[in-house]
């Protein structure tokens, strides 16, 4: 059964092409899911997969592309959706 998060990462990280670095990332993974801009300047995501792909996922988050400068990343337990790919939702 895969485990499910979402994250919400806050700091610079909307114009730094955050979100298409996360689904590079996500693919290299194999994690699934989304991944969004929020309206207060922060990126939210959903992802799901094996226990060690969402944990470096999280990790990555942590990070971002190499333009990001991630302030904080807050993660809760959540209900997988069974996606089957890891899209930017707008």
């Amino acid at each position: 059964m895969p485990t499910a998060v979402t994250v919400k990462v806050t700091g610079r990280v909307q114009g730094v092409s955050f979100r298409w670095y996360a689904v590079q990332e996500a693919e290299r993974l194999g994690v699934t899911g989304w991944v969004r801009n929020e309206p207060d300047g922060s990126v939210a995501a959903h992802v799901e997969g094996e226990d060690s792909a969402v944990d470096a996922m999280v990790e990555w988050c942590g990070r971002g592309p190499s333009y990001a400068s991630v302030r904080h990343v807050a993660v809760t337990e959540a209900a997988p959706t069974g996606a089957k790919t890891f899209d930017i939702r707008y």
